[in-house]
């Protein structure tokens, strides 16, 4: 099984999320998640899949989103205006995001991660 693996270049915690990866011999794909951005449809697809609210997406701790002040415009957004935000730039979402057939996680929490690739 190939995983998608989205993140950003430059950021720490992508950075050890994929070192866990290589570590673990986990074959994946890596896509930027600022020079490719998921689509609104990757999004919808995505936060279905992972059983999360559409706000647990968001990269609360990223400049951008406290720039926008988001923590409080976004509780005036529906669902599809905040999925729409997140696919207009990924500096927004949460990462790194990792895909399989059957999940979605945002950011890494390697006990998270261990049991849902090493069972």
């Amino acid at each position: 099984m190939t995983y998608l693996f989205l993140g950003h270049p430059t950021c720490s915690t992508v950075a050890k999320a994929r070192k866990w990866l290589n570590d673990q011999q986990i074959n994946y794909t890596e896509r930027s998640i600022v020079n490719e951005n998921p689509t609104e449809q990757e999004l919808k697809d995505w936060i279905k899949k992972s059983g999360k609210k559409v706000g647990d997406f968001f990269n609360t701790s990223g400049l951008k989103y406290r720039a926008l002040d988001l923590k409080n415009k976004r509780l005036t957004l529906s669902e599809d205006e905040q999925i729409k935000l997140l696919s207009s730039d990924g500096m927004l979402i949460k990462r790194p995001l990792l895909i399989g057939a059957d999940f979605v996680v945002a950011g890494f929490k390697q006990s998270e991660w261990e049991k849902l690739l090493l069972k």
